[in-house]
Protein backbone atom coordinates (compact mmCIF):
# COMPACT_ATOMS: atom_id res chain seq x y z
CA UNK A 1 0.00 0.00 0.00
CA UNK A 2 1.28 3.49 -0.75
CA UNK A 3 1.86 6.29 1.71
CA UNK A 4 0.02 9.72 0.93
CA UNK A 5 2.34 12.90 1.93
CA UNK A 6 0.84 15.99 1.81
CA UNK A 7 4.18 17.73 2.89
CA UNK A 8 7.20 19.68 1.77
CA UNK A 9 8.16 17.06 -0.25
CA UNK A 10 5.27 16.08 -2.23
CA UNK A 11 5.46 19.62 -3.98
CA UNK A 12 9.28 19.13 -4.88
CA UNK A 13 9.56 19.43 -8.43
CA UNK A 14 12.88 17.52 -10.31
CA UNK A 15 15.83 19.84 -10.65
CA UNK A 16 16.21 21.10 -14.19
CA UNK A 17 18.97 19.88 -16.01
CA UNK A 18 19.68 23.28 -17.84
CA UNK A 19 18.50 26.28 -15.97
CA UNK A 20 16.10 28.69 -18.11
CA UNK A 21 17.53 32.33 -17.87
CA UNK A 22 14.60 34.84 -16.83
CA UNK A 23 13.15 36.75 -19.67
CA UNK A 24 11.44 39.75 -17.79
CA UNK A 25 14.13 42.03 -15.80
CA UNK A 26 13.41 42.12 -11.85
CA UNK A 27 12.03 45.07 -10.81
CA UNK A 28 14.84 46.58 -9.34
CA UNK A 29 17.10 46.43 -12.67
CA UNK A 30 13.53 48.22 -14.13
CA UNK A 31 13.70 51.18 -11.80
CA UNK A 32 16.79 51.59 -11.93
CA UNK A 33 17.48 51.90 -15.71
CA UNK A 34 13.72 54.18 -15.26
CA UNK A 35 15.78 56.64 -12.61
CA UNK A 36 18.96 56.56 -14.86
CA UNK A 37 16.76 58.10 -18.10
CA UNK A 38 14.83 60.59 -15.82
CA UNK A 39 18.29 62.18 -14.09
CA UNK A 40 20.38 62.30 -17.53
CA UNK A 41 16.92 63.23 -19.72
CA UNK A 42 16.79 66.33 -16.58
CA UNK A 43 20.62 66.89 -17.16
CA UNK A 44 20.29 67.36 -20.42
CA UNK A 45 17.74 70.60 -20.24
CA UNK A 46 19.16 71.99 -17.60
CA UNK A 47 22.56 72.04 -19.19
CA UNK A 48 21.45 72.40 -23.03
CA UNK A 49 22.10 75.18 -24.40
CA UNK A 50 19.26 78.23 -24.54
CA UNK A 51 19.86 80.60 -27.08
CA UNK A 52 18.45 84.12 -26.69
CA UNK A 53 16.84 85.04 -29.75
CA UNK A 54 14.31 88.09 -31.23
CA UNK A 55 13.07 88.89 -34.45
CA UNK A 56 11.50 91.76 -36.35
CA UNK A 57 9.36 91.57 -39.06
CA UNK A 58 10.28 94.93 -41.03
CA UNK A 59 7.19 96.33 -43.29
CA UNK A 60 7.44 98.79 -45.99
CA UNK A 61 7.15 102.87 -44.74
CA UNK A 62 5.08 105.20 -46.69
CA UNK A 63 5.78 105.03 -50.96
CA UNK A 64 7.75 101.77 -50.73
CA UNK A 65 7.51 98.18 -51.23
CA UNK A 66 11.09 96.70 -48.96
CA UNK A 67 10.01 94.33 -46.36
CA UNK A 68 11.65 91.08 -44.86
CA UNK A 69 12.50 89.61 -41.72
CA UNK A 70 15.63 90.24 -39.34
CA UNK A 71 16.60 87.45 -36.56
CA UNK A 72 18.61 88.71 -33.61
CA UNK A 73 20.76 85.13 -31.82
CA UNK A 74 23.20 85.93 -29.29
CA UNK A 75 26.51 84.18 -29.60
CA UNK A 76 30.08 84.22 -27.78
CA UNK A 77 31.27 86.60 -30.10
CA UNK A 78 28.10 88.94 -30.42
CA UNK A 79 24.73 89.00 -31.48
CA UNK A 80 24.19 87.20 -35.24
CA UNK A 81 22.20 89.59 -37.24
CA UNK A 82 20.45 87.55 -40.23
CA UNK A 83 18.40 88.77 -42.31
CA UNK A 84 15.82 87.87 -45.50
CA UNK A 85 14.62 91.39 -47.33
CA UNK A 86 13.03 92.24 -50.44
CA UNK A 87 11.58 94.73 -52.44
CA UNK A 88 14.97 97.22 -52.70
CA UNK A 89 15.69 98.56 -56.03
CA UNK A 90 18.12 95.74 -57.92
CA UNK A 91 21.96 95.74 -57.21
CA UNK A 92 21.38 98.92 -54.45
CA UNK A 93 22.82 99.03 -51.06
CA UNK A 94 21.22 99.87 -48.14
CA UNK A 95 22.29 101.34 -44.20
CA UNK A 96 20.70 98.38 -41.43
CA UNK A 97 20.39 100.40 -38.28
CA UNK A 98 19.28 99.69 -34.71
CA UNK A 99 17.26 103.23 -33.86
CA UNK A 100 17.34 104.27 -30.10
CA UNK A 101 13.20 104.45 -30.29
CA UNK A 102 11.38 101.20 -30.70
CA UNK A 103 8.28 103.22 -33.15
CA UNK A 104 8.30 102.81 -36.22
CA UNK A 105 5.69 105.78 -37.07
CA UNK A 106 8.59 108.44 -35.24
CA UNK A 107 11.18 106.72 -37.44
CA UNK A 108 9.86 106.20 -40.85
CA UNK A 109 9.12 110.29 -40.25
CA UNK A 110 12.02 112.83 -40.84
CA UNK A 111 15.12 111.39 -39.58
CA UNK A 112 13.54 109.08 -36.50
CA UNK A 113 16.13 109.93 -34.39
CA UNK A 114 19.12 108.66 -33.14
CA UNK A 115 21.01 105.52 -33.95
CA UNK A 116 21.33 103.04 -30.98
CA UNK A 117 24.76 103.50 -29.58
CA UNK A 118 24.96 103.10 -25.55
CA UNK A 119 28.78 103.96 -25.51
CA UNK A 120 28.77 106.73 -27.48
CA UNK A 121 29.66 108.92 -24.31
CA UNK A 122 33.08 106.88 -24.07
CA UNK A 123 34.15 107.73 -27.26
CA UNK A 124 36.58 110.51 -27.78
CA UNK A 125 36.89 109.64 -32.03
CA UNK A 126 33.85 111.53 -33.76
CA UNK A 127 34.39 108.95 -36.83
CA UNK A 128 33.48 105.70 -34.85
CA UNK A 129 31.02 103.38 -35.72
CA UNK A 130 28.26 103.05 -33.50
CA UNK A 131 26.70 99.75 -31.85
CA UNK A 132 23.20 100.22 -33.78
CA UNK A 133 25.13 100.65 -37.28
CA UNK A 134 25.15 96.99 -38.26
CA UNK A 135 26.08 97.48 -42.01
CA UNK A 136 25.73 98.45 -45.32
CA UNK A 137 23.80 95.39 -47.16
CA UNK A 138 23.67 94.95 -51.15
CA UNK A 139 20.11 94.03 -52.63
CA UNK A 140 20.76 91.52 -56.54
CA UNK A 141 19.35 91.94 -59.35
CA UNK A 142 15.84 90.84 -57.85
CA UNK A 143 15.99 93.24 -55.18
CA UNK A 144 16.41 90.80 -52.81
CA UNK A 145 19.74 90.48 -49.38
CA UNK A 146 19.61 87.37 -47.68
CA UNK A 147 22.48 86.72 -45.16
CA UNK A 148 24.08 87.75 -41.63
CA UNK A 149 26.30 89.93 -39.89
CA UNK A 150 27.66 89.34 -36.55
CA UNK A 151 27.20 92.38 -34.18
CA UNK A 152 29.70 92.45 -31.47
CA UNK A 153 28.76 95.39 -29.84
CA UNK A 154 24.91 94.43 -28.86
CA UNK A 155 22.96 92.18 -26.76
CA UNK A 156 19.65 90.81 -26.05
CA UNK A 157 20.00 92.11 -22.41
CA UNK A 158 21.07 94.83 -20.43
CA UNK A 159 22.69 97.87 -21.43
CA UNK A 160 23.93 97.14 -25.30
CA UNK A 161 20.09 95.56 -25.31
CA UNK A 162 18.44 95.83 -29.19
CA UNK A 163 15.14 94.54 -28.14
CA UNK A 164 11.81 96.91 -28.03
CA UNK A 165 13.59 98.72 -30.10
CA UNK A 166 13.44 99.67 -34.00
CA UNK A 167 15.63 98.33 -36.87
CA UNK A 168 15.41 100.47 -39.98
CA UNK A 169 16.53 99.67 -43.26
CA UNK A 170 17.78 102.76 -44.97
CA UNK A 171 17.47 103.93 -48.67
CA UNK A 172 21.43 104.60 -48.81
CA UNK A 173 24.21 102.64 -47.79
CA UNK A 174 26.16 103.78 -44.27
CA UNK A 175 29.23 105.37 -45.28
CA UNK A 176 30.02 107.77 -43.01
CA UNK A 177 29.62 107.43 -39.27
CA UNK A 178 29.51 109.92 -36.42
CA UNK A 179 28.89 109.29 -32.56
CA UNK A 180 25.08 109.38 -32.66
CA UNK A 181 24.56 109.23 -36.55
CA UNK A 182 21.10 110.38 -37.56
CA UNK A 183 20.55 107.34 -40.12
CA UNK A 184 21.49 106.93 -43.92
CA UNK A 185 18.68 108.34 -46.03
CA UNK A 186 15.33 107.87 -45.65
CA UNK A 187 13.69 104.57 -44.29
CA UNK A 188 12.17 101.68 -46.41
CA UNK A 189 10.94 99.27 -44.27
CA UNK A 190 10.93 99.42 -40.27
CA UNK A 191 10.73 96.61 -37.66
CA UNK A 192 10.32 96.17 -34.34
CA UNK A 193 13.10 93.76 -32.56
CA UNK A 194 10.64 91.12 -29.77
CA UNK A 195 11.35 88.26 -28.32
Amino acid sequence: MKQRFDGPESRRLPAARHPVPSLVPSLSTTVSALVSVLLLGGCGLLFQNHEKRADATLQPTGGNTATGTVTFIERADGVQVSYNLSGMPPNSEHALQIRERGDCIITASSDGGSVFAPAASERSDSGSKVEGDLASIRADANGTATGFIVAPDVSLDGVHSVLSRAIVLHRDAADTYAIVPHGAGLALACGVIKQ
